[in-house]
């Protein structure tokens, strides 16, 4: 009985300890049992009304489809005539329609619009609603089919009327840059070779322009040719200076000291054509380059 008591006997440090575990334990059942619906209540604030609930809806909706929309693909303008085999197949384009398109282009002919594309292709109208739209001409072709609807002309309904070229070496970058194929840079480039060489001699001189592609040059010279051919004064390989035969058409440095080489081993040459006799010279550009010299 006496050790039974034992277990019940606290000093009153121990006394004082579980006297405030127990008011411990009664806080904290007071905090769940009646803090809980504070916090509940107090997030009555979400509670909105219908038509607030329903702006936000509607503002969340909006910016679903925005992003939905961002991620579709977008469709660029293209020319249709280069429209690739895989293209076509995005488009919609069956295999036959597509090869039609390709044996077209393989021919050297190109699309000039909408109806031409049908023509060719033989696509269904309601793809080519789908397809007309995002169709890119060069400017030159719209501006030609533009010029047919007002004279009444229309492509393979009438014989198309002949194009009056122009003047290669008038011709400005402005209306360069209508060909299709030839930019900013291209026109420049083609303006700034023909100041080189003093004006074109002939139409073959634009296959020297870097850059120019063969498809290209066929373009430009469906417009333009060389009409009038520059005229200037021919330099005597006798008694220019160095530096004069250096600046000429065609003539590199390494080129220029062999003509003063062998002008200096003969005393003076006696024909042009003595040319051909320097070592090194191109004889195919002996052409060109008589253009500008003489031995007279």
């Amino acid at each position: 009985m006496k050790n039974f008591k034992s277990h019940f006997w606290y000093n009153k440090r121990q006394r004082n300890g579980i006297f405030f575990l127990l008011a411990l334990i009664i806080l904290l059942q007071g905090v769940y049992f009646f803090g809980l619906p504070m916090v509940k209540e107090s997030n009555d604030i979400f509670d909105l009304p219908l038509d607030e609930i329903a702006v936000f809806q509607h503002q969340i909706d909006s910016l679903k489809l925005v992003e939905v929309d961002k991620r579709k693909p977008k469709t660029y303008p293209y020319n249709p005539s280069f429209i690739t085999d895989y293209k076509g197949y995005q488009l919609g384009m069956s295999t036959q329609e597509i090869d039609r398109l390709l044996k077209h282009r393989s021919d050297g002919k190109y699309i000039n619009s909408a109806k031409h594309f049908q023509n060719v292709t033989e696509v269904s109208d309601s793809l080519l609603a789908v397809m007309s739209p995002n169709f890119k001409f060069p400017d030159w072709v719209i501006a030609k089919n533009k010029s047919s609807k007002k004279k009444g002309t229309y492509i393979g309904k009438k014989k198309n009327i002949p194009i009056v070229k122009q003047d290669l070496n008038i011709v400005t970058a402005n209306q360069l840059k209508e060909i299709y194929g030839i930019g900013e840079k291209l026109s420049e480039r083609i303006i700034k070779f023909r100041a080189s060489l003093n004006g074109f001699l002939s139409d073959d001189q634009l296959s020297e322009v870097y850059g120019l592609k063969p498809d290209v040059i066929d373009r430009v010279l469906e417009r333009y040719t060389v009409l009038s051919k520059p005229t200037f004064k021919k330099l005597n390989v006798n008694t220019a200076t160095f530096k004069e035969v250096l600046h000429l058409p065609y003539i590199d440095y390494e080129l220029t000291k062999n003509i003063f080489q062998y002008r200096d081993e003969v005393a003076e040459l006696q024909s042009i054509e003595e040319l051909k006799l320097i070592e090194g010279f191109p004889l195919e550009l002996y052409d060109k380059i008589i253009v500008y010299l003489d031995a007279k």
